[in-house]
């Protein structure tokens, strides 16, 4: 049997230390974790303490040398990269460039813009160099609550409307309030916390978001603009729907919900007996309801199929192989798009705008 492929996660932050070490423990038969890496080594260390309880002959790699290090570094095959949005791409592409698999934490980039050039960068890697895995992490196309949506949409007949609502928790309790990475970012918490939102539900409706009329506003001065979004959209199969979206409200609530003409569909995030997941209650015409819990777990299986996509390639010597579609570069970047669209058209008064296609 072959020996597990070794990976290393540059980042050393909240989201690191509070999920990827700890999910990464979790599928630690299927994985080596040699390097952790920061720009600081102080940073570098605090996260390898943690990590060395699961992973004890992890090391420590810190600032540029430690950075050229692990690039030159043959053995270690995979690397995950959690890092400020605006640093994530340019890093992502090196990795690649030198023959790494890679899983880089959502928004896969900052704009369609970047997002075009880093794929015309990564199809010329692919083309000279083998074919390096791009994954991008976004855990709600693994969860299993999308995933039991997906298959319920049958019943609920054709679509004729679809709402998702954000009510959000972004003030000072929030570990991610001070994050100046995204108070700095273009479309800061709205892009990087709507991409979730939009994840959930393009894998839910099963198809894509063509255009969108939107409406933005800032009403807390403690959070970046615009912190309000009120949008339609429009649908490929021509259903109509509302996604609106509060970064920070008294109240936080989440749901996705799909009317149609058989029965309707929702999805809300909430609690049961202490765990955190996702309510997926499918309504029918007579006014019966069936419903499941089911508790988060995507963020270790999206982890887990990034390892076994990589144990694949080696298998198949990098070539002939197909990674796992939900994980890749260019669904992430779709989720972007229609962020992305309903900004621009926010900040034009709600004009119409179509969603870039990727």
């Amino acid at each position: 049997m072959a020996a597990p492929p070794q990976i290393a996660i540059l980042g050393a932050g909240i989201f690191v230390k509070t999920q990827y070490i700890p999910r990464l423990s979790e599928i630690s038969n299927l994985l080596c974790l040699k390097y952790i890496w920061s720009r600081s080594e102080e940073s570098a260390r605090g996260a390898v303490e943690i990590a060395k309880q699961h992973f004890p002959g992890v090391k420590c790699k810190w600032g540029d040398q430690g950075l050229n290090d692990i690039i030159l570094d043959a053995s270690v095959l995979g690397v995950a990269v959690v890092l400020a949005g605006q640093a994530q791409v340019d890093i992502s592409l090196e990795l690649l460039k030198a023959g790494k698999h890679v899983i880089q934490e959502k928004p896969a980039a900052a704009s369609t813009p970047e997002i075009e050039t880093a794929l015309a960068s990564y199809n010329f890697i692919c083309t000279s160099s083998g074919q390096p895995i791009w994954a991008v992490a976004e855990n709600y196309r693994f969860e299993p609550a999308f995933l039991e949506s997906k298959k319920l949409m049958a019943d609920v007949g054709d679509m004729m409307n679809v709402q998702v609502i954000i009510e959000g928790s972004m003030n000072g309790s929030n570990p991610y309030f001070s994050s100046s990475w995204r108070r700095n970012f273009e479309g800061g918490f709205i892009l990087d916390m709507g991409v979730h939102f939009i994840a959930g539900l393009r894998m839910m409706v099963g198809c894509e978001v063509t255009s969108v009329s939107a409406i933005t506003s800032h009403v807390d001065a403690t959070l970046p603009p615009p912190d309000i979004i009120s949008s339609n959209f429009m649908l490929e199969n021509g259903c109509s729907g509302v996604f609106v979206m509060v970064v920070s409200s008294s109240s936080p609530k989440i749901i996705w919900r799909v009317v149609g003409t058989k029965g309707t569909l929702q999805v809300e995030r909430g609690k049961d007996n202490g765990k955190h997941g996702y309510l997926v209650s499918l309504y029918s015409p007579d006014g019966q309801c069936k419903s499941t819990f089911y508790s988060f777990s995507g963020v270790t299986e999206e982890l887990k199929a990034f390892i076994q996509d990589i144990s694949q390639a080696i298998v198949k010597k990098g070539r002939d192989y197909e990674a796992e579609p939900r994980s890749s570069f260019l669904e992430g970047a779709r989720d972007v798009a229609v962020l992305e669209a309903m900004l621009e058209s926010g900040s034009k008064g709600g004009a119409l705008v179509h969603v870039k296609k990727f």
